[in-house]
Formats: structure tokens, C-alpha cells, sequence
């Protein structure tokens, strides 16, 4: 490219600084010969006599799959007596999001603030016991001037700025504490600690019978069953005893209970009464 000024000589050139720059600008701008860029036409290649199209071609790379989509995820289904009950497809959006500590750590400190009791008082002067008196004159006894007892730098007085019943719970939107959940259960998917069994049915209420079975599951010391409706009697005298095996309904199984357990049980009612949880419209 050849930039070729608008003044040949130096006679012909006007006094130094009487045009502006933005004159000089567009005087070498017109000067300017632009160069076509070249681009390959592939297999469209011109011959010799063929006008050149005015939108040459463009290579478009083919689409990718969106972050936000989630694959289902099948899941084989058994019972307390390790019988085949075939298989279960568990809703991808629910039991296979992306793992976040984050999240789960907020909505365990939700949790754990929230079933905080705030109890705890101290009384203030108005409430100690005590006389109001006031317990020698203000001036001739060369001693502090009091006028009580019952303050707080006294023996059995009160207590200054004390804790007074409260709440200790924290806000934390429903939309983050849902998808805690999730992480928490695509969690256990991810580990192989999530089991689908068919029901919960025990034949009696001997404690053996839930023992000899955690005893088959490797790596487990804390064991949590969780049912879609209410819990089975029988499974619930089975369990009572043994403090490292707890059994949940559906409506309550949380974060904090599925981080407690290492191997989580749920059944496939249990399984169709979350994802519809997880599901349903969030109320504002």
C-alpha cells in the first residue's frame, strides 16, 4: 500500500500547523488503495470468465450441547434381599448437576442455624432479685456512691448487655437451598452410594435382619433409608437400636441428614416424590 500525500512540493505545501489533523486525516485516507482479502472459495474455486459471488461462503462449526442440559440417568432397582427389580430412570436435572461446595455448605449452615434453640436469657437489673434501696447515703461514709444493690458490680446482681432470647436463624432463598439438595443427592450418585430398592418391607421387627444386611454393603458405617410415605412399624422397631442406621420419610429428607449417612436408600416412591418436589413451581 502506498500512501501518497496531497502536497507534491514544498511551494505547493500551505504554512506549517494551518491544517488541522483531522484534514491531514481524510487528505491521506483518500490516498489509500485498500487490498482485497483473500478468501478461499474451497471447492467453489472461480474460473476464468465467472463473476465473483457477492457473499462468499462461510464455514459454520457445528453446534455444541448446551451447559445447562442434564442426562437421565438409569439406575438398576433391588430390595433388602439384593432380589433383581429391574431398572429406574432418575431425572438428570435432579440426581445429575454439577458438584458445588458452596452451595452445600450455605444450606448446612442454614440448616444448623435454623434448629438452633434460642433459649438462652440473663437478667437484667430490672428482673434480679433484690431490694431497691438505696443502701447508704450519697455523701459522709467515704465509701462509693451506690444506689442499688442490684447492679451488676455486685454479687448476685445483674447482668450487663447479657444474651436474651432470639433467633438464630438465617434467610436463604429456596431456589439454593433446592439446589442443594440436588448436589447433595447427584453427590451420592456420583460416589455409588445411592441405592433404589423397590420397598421397604421387612419380614419382622428383629434388628438382625437390618444388621446382617449393612453388614453386606462395603465401606458403610451410617446407613439412611428414606421412604415415600409413612414409615413401615416394623421397620421402624428394626431400626430404633441401632444408632447408625436412620430412617426418613420423603417430605423430610434434607441436606445435612444425606452428608450425616455415607450410603443413602431410597425407594422408588421416595424417588418420584422428590424429583416431583424438585419439580414444582417455587412460590415467591
Amino acid at each position: 500500500m502506498n500512501v501518497q500525500g496531497n502536497y507534491r512540493t514544498m511551494e505547493e505545501s500551505p504554512p506549517r500547523g494551518t491544517e488541522s489533523r483531522a484534514e491531514m486525516f481524510m487528505v491521506a485516507m483518500d490516498h489509500i488503495q485498500p487490498e482485497k482479502p483473500d478468501v478461499s472459495m474451497g471447492d467453489h474455486d472461480l474460473k476464468q470468465g465467472d463473476k465473483e459471488p457477492e457473499n462468499p461462503p462461510c464455514v459454520v462449526s457445528a453446534p455444541t450441547l448446551c451447559p445447562g442440559c442434564y442426562e437421565d440417568l438409569i439406575i438398576p432397582v433391588t430390595n433388602f434381599h439384593n432380589e433383581d427389580k429391574g431398572f429406574m430412570v432418575l431425572a438428570g436435572d435432579v440426581f445429575d448437576v454439577p458438584i458445588r461446595k458452596d452451595i452445600v455448605h450455605r444450606v448446612v449452615r442454614w440448616q444448623l442455624a435454623k434448629r438452633q434453640q434460642g433459649t438462652h436469657s440473663t437478667k437484667t437489673i430490672s428482673e434480679v432479685s433484690g431490694t431497691g434501696k438505696k443502701p447508704w447515703r450519697q455523701k459522709g461514709t467515704g465509701r462509693a456512691r451506690h444506689g442499688t444493690l442490684r447492679g451488676p458490680q455486685f454479687r448476685h446482681g445483674a447482668t450487663m448487655h447479657g444474651p436474651k432470647p432470639r433467633t438464630h436463624a438465617i434467610k436463604l432463598q429456596k431456589k439454593v437451598r433446592r439446589l442443594g439438595l440436588k448436589i447433595a443427592l447427584s453427590a451420592r450418585i456420583v460416589e455409588g452410594k445411592l441405592l433404589v430398592f423397590e420397598d421397604l418391607e421387612v419380614p419382622t421387627h428383629k434388628t438382625k435382619n437390618i444388621v446382617n444386611y449393612v453388614s453386606q454393603i462395603e465401606n458403610t458405617k451410617k446407613l439412611l433409608l428414606v421412604d415415600g410415605g409413612p414409615i413401615n412399624e416394623k421397620l421402624k422397631l428394626a431400626t430404633q437400636n441401632l444408632h447408625y442406621v436412620n430412617v426418613l420419610p420423603s417430605i423430610g429428607l434434607n441436606v445435612y441428614s444425606i452428608l450425616l449417612h455415607d450410603t443413602l436408600v431410597m425407594t422408588r416412591d421416595a424417588v418420584n416424590r422428590i424429583v416431583e418436589r424438585m419439580h414444582t413451581p417455587i412460590n415467591r
